[in-house]
């Protein structure tokens, strides 16, 4: 019984969120950081082989209003990629204010934000997993 895996995809960072094996609570996995698209995708294709997962959800940042940015643009062809080098479904997730929530719920646990932002990109990862999760089930 496979995993679902929760990507928050940054310039930077890449925050990763796991579901448990019966797909009904993610919970915030760990941060990553990358040189180049490569190295990312050798490092996910690594924690897809341990972690049993079946499919991946990619956060898609969206502006306020639903429209499509810059970052959506690059979240999309990082999608893309993604689909072209791995054997499993990828599947895209509004991630809309996904990380808002993340820093108010680590506020709310005394976990120091500021100098901690991977925290805040695995636990955006995993809100949107869990809207995923909770949609589909």
């Amino acid at each position: 019984m496979g995993r679902f895996l929760g990507i928050d995809h940054g310039q930077k960072r890449v925050g990763l969120a796991l579901s448990d094996p019966l797909k009904i609570i993610a919970k915030p996995y760990k941060t990553i950081t990358y040189t180049n698209v490569e190295d990312l995708c050798g490092q996910i294709q690594h924690i897809i082989d341990e972690q049993m997962v079946e499919r991946i959800v990619l956060g898609l940042p969206k502006g306020m209003q639903g429209q499509n940015t810059k970052q959506t643009e690059n979240v999309s062809q990082f999608g893309e990629h993604l689909k072209s080098v791995l054997n499993i479904p990828v599947v895209m997730e509004d991630e809309r204010l996904s990380s808002i929530s993340a820093k108010k719920a680590l506020i709310q646990q005394d976990v120091k934000t500021g100098h901690n932002k991977g925290r805040i990109d695995e636990t955006a990862a995993a809100i949107f997993l869990q809207q995923y999760l909770d949609r589909t089930s």
